[in-house]
C-alpha cells in the first residue's frame, strides 16, 4: 500500500528541543511507526511551518491513501477556525483522488505553552477540529479527531513529544484497522 502523509511539523517529526528544526529519531515519529507496524510504503510530506496550501502538490497516481493533517499553523498565524476550514475545504476539494482514499485528521488541540499564550488559541483549535469533522462529512471523506487520543505536547503547547508521537501512531493504527 502506498500512503502519503501530508502535514506540518508534527507530521515531519519536528523535535522542539532543538532550535534549528531537528527531528525525532525514526522510532519516535508517528509516520515511521505507522510504516514499521503496517509494512506500507509511506512518503512523509510533513514540513515545518506548513500552512494549508492553496494548491495540491502532484501526487503519485498509485497513491492508495492520502492522510492530511493541517491547520495548526494557520491558527497560530492569526486565522480564525472558520478561515482555516475554508482554506482546507478549497485544498481538499482540489485533490484529484477518489474520496475514499483521503483521510482528514483534525490536529489535537494546542495547550498553554511558549507558542500558545492565550485561551483563545486553545478554543480555536477545538472549534477547528469540529469544523474539520463537518468538512469531512460534507466532502464524504474519512475523518479522525486526534484530539480524542490525549497526545502529550511539548513545552511550546504545539509539538508532539516523543511519547505523543507514539500515542498518535497507536490511535491511528487502531482507527485504520
Amino acid at each position: 500500500m502506498n500512503v502519503i502523509c501530508f502535514g506540518d511539523s508534527n507530521t515531519y517529526g519536528y523535535d522542539p528541543r532543538g532550535y534549528f528544526g531537528g527531528r525525532y529519531d525514526t522510532d519516535s515519529r508517528w509516520v515511521d511507526i505507522l510504516s514499521a507496524e503496517t509494512g506500507w510504503r509511506i512518503s512523509n510530506m510533513g514540513q515545518n511551518g506548513r500552512e494549508i496550501p492553496s494548491a495540491v502538490p502532484i501526487l503519485p497516481a498509485d497513491t492508495d491513501l492520502l492522510i492530511v493533517m493541517l491547520g495548526t499553523n494557520d491558527l497560530l498565524q492569526g486565522r480564525s477556525p472558520e478561515q482555516a476550514a475554508e482554506k482546507l475545504e478549497r485544498f481538499l476539494s482540489s485533490v484529484s483522488m477518489d474520496r475514499n482514499k483521503i483521510l482528514l485528521i483534525a490536529p489535537p488541540p494546542v495547550t498553554t505553552g511558549a507558542w500558545v499564550p492565550s485561551q483563545q488559541l486553545i478554543d480555536d483549535s477545538c472549534i477547528f477540529a469540529r469544523l474539520c469533522q463537518d468538512l469531512a462529512e460534507q466532502l464524504t471523506i474519512r475523518f479522525i479527531d486526534a484530539g480524542k487520543w490525549n497526545i502529550s505536547l511539548a513545552y511550546d503547547g504545539v509539538h508532539f513529544t516523543e511519547q505523543g508521537h507514539k500515542t498518535f501512531a497507536a490511535g491511528l493504527l487502531e482507527e485504520l484497522k
